[in-house]
């Protein structure tokens, strides 16, 4: 039961943060908006639509009100007066019309109901042997004709019938076709949302270096969101066209360059064996012996990379276990540490740590970075290395006591041949995290740099594999 009403609050939370996410977009937002625009509009017109027709009913009222009074008027005497309004309180109905003339001293004369002002309003009282009930609301004109008070009541019924017409038409034909507007604008954001969506993960996963990504064509609909999935798909097409051609000339430079430059370091292992070779061209020739063999080195990282990135050792990959790995290269890398005066620790757990790769390749990964801390670090500084495991996957992680790498640049060091301006006087060709990206790449591994305060800590973060 625990089991299930945690599934129950994920899909609820799920659900949430979907309709989260849908109202906080774009093509939401917007729908919402001509949604309420249309509401307003449509409240305003129909609202001023009702003013003008309750004002011309009650005017109208008013008006019969009114030629009413001018014929009561015309009779000759209060006694004609009189018969008159008897005569039409007969054929009258007191709900819908009501007629009184009063004495100055307060006596009904003629009429079907006594009408008296008071404070709040006016006090009716029908009469007759068998009184009608009267109720609602009523439009009055009252004047002085032969001595006695003349008041005309008509009731105001066909305007409360007004409002109660214009009600039903806001609530049984303004509001159902707002909330099918409201519907139809929800259901058309959804879809636009989802495109950009598809447009956004896309353009993300190119800012990253992924190349090959593309909008589905399935997942863009007519307009101007198709353009720019076009757009968007000639856009990287071009772009892995350019990066192609730039990796295919590197490749291409650095595997020609390879066998010349070693023929020069053997014709130089030559020139060191003529015996009497003066001491300072012996001296020369040793020097560009070691810088022969950096440039050598700086070529094979290249062509290394450049086979990383198409693919090949894919084909090698096996279940491999990441702590022996930081086992193994840590006991390498130890004495080496203690020789520099630097101190390497290892923090590993109890468990075999397995994900899917090639030994090799992360074993000099994780060399290259060793060799990076140690190069940039200062004496008598830690070097820790770390392997741990969670449900997320598995994370490696190194973290020195150095000089860090500013935050502006720590993309730009990923870059092949890249060095920060302090780190030019230090050995190096600036490949060594250049080819700890591409290995990672390979594996489908996240690289993080972070600043440790003081130092750097690298993070890589693999995939867990369950054997």
């Amino acid at each position: 039961m625990r089991g299930i009403a945690l599934q129950r609050e994920a899909g609820f939370r799920s659900f949430e943060l979907r309709v989260l996410g849908l109202l906080k977009s774009s093509p939401m937002r917007q729908a919402l908006w001509l949604s309420l625009l249309f509401l307003l509009t449509s409240a305003l017109s129909l609202g001023v639509t009702y003013y003008v027709a309750h004002n011309a009913q009650e005017r109208a009222i008013q008006d019969s009100l009114i030629q009413d009074m001018i014929s009561f008027r015309a009779t000759p005497s209060a006694q004609a007066l009189a018969v008159l309004v008897n005569a039409q309180t007969s054929e009258t109905d007191p709900r819908r019309r009501l007629l009184s003339y009063r004495h100055p001293g307060g006596r009904v004369i003629a009429g079907n109901a006594a009408i008296t002002q008071k404070d709040e309003g006016f006090r009716l009282v029908v009469l007759g042997a068998d009184p009608t009930p009267v109720q609602g609301s009523f439009l009055l004109l009252s004047e002085r004709i032969h001595g006695g008070l003349l008041t005309i009541a008509q009731s105001a019924k066909p305007l409360h019938d007004l409002r109660e017409t214009f009600l039903r038409v806001f609530l049984f034909s303004l509001l159902p076709t707002i909330t099918i507007a409201v519907l139809g604008g929800v259901l058309l954001a959804r879809r636009a949302a989802r495109i950009l969506a598809d447009l956004d993960a896309v353009l993300s996963r190119l800012t990253s270096g992924e190349l090959t990504a593309r909008v589905a064509p399935e997942s863009m609909a007519r307009g101007d969101l198709a353009r720019i999935g076009d757009s968007v798909n000639r856009m990287a097409a071009a772009q892995e066209s350019s990066m192609a051609a730039l990796k295919q000339v590197s490749a291409d430079i650095a595997h020609d360059l390879k066998s010349p430059i070693q023929r020069v370091a053997v014709q130089l292992a030559d020139l060191q064996q003529i015996e009497d070779l003066p001491v300072e061209a012996r001296q020369i020739a040793d020097q560009t012996i070691v810088e022969t063999q950096s440039i050598v080195e700086t070529f094979q990282s290249l062509l290394q990379i450049a086979q990383l990135e198409g693919g090949s050792p894919k084909s090698r990959f096996v279940p491999t276990d990441l702590a022996a790995i930081a086992a193994t290269f840590a006991e390498i890398y130890e004495p080496v540490a203690e020789e520099e005066g630097r101190r390497l620790t290892l923090s590993l757990p109890d468990q075999p740590v397995w994900m899917l790769g090639d030994k090799g390749l992360l074993g000099q990964m994780l060399a290259n970075l060793v060799e990076n801390a140690l190069r940039h670090t200062p004496e008598g500084s830690d070097i820790a290395i770390s392997v741990s495991q969670n449900e997320q996957g598995v994370a490696l992680t190194l973290r020195d006591h150095g000089p860090g790498i500013p935050e502006g640049e720590q993309q730009n060091v990923l870059r092949r041949l890249y060095r920060l301006e302090q780190s030019r006087t230090t050995p190096g060709s600036g490949l060594g995290l250049s080819l700890v990206q591409a290995i990672a790449d390979l594996h489908g591994a996240g690289l993080a740099l972070e600043n440790a305060d003081p130092g750097l800590r690298v993070r890589l973060s693999f995939a867990a594999v369950t054997l």
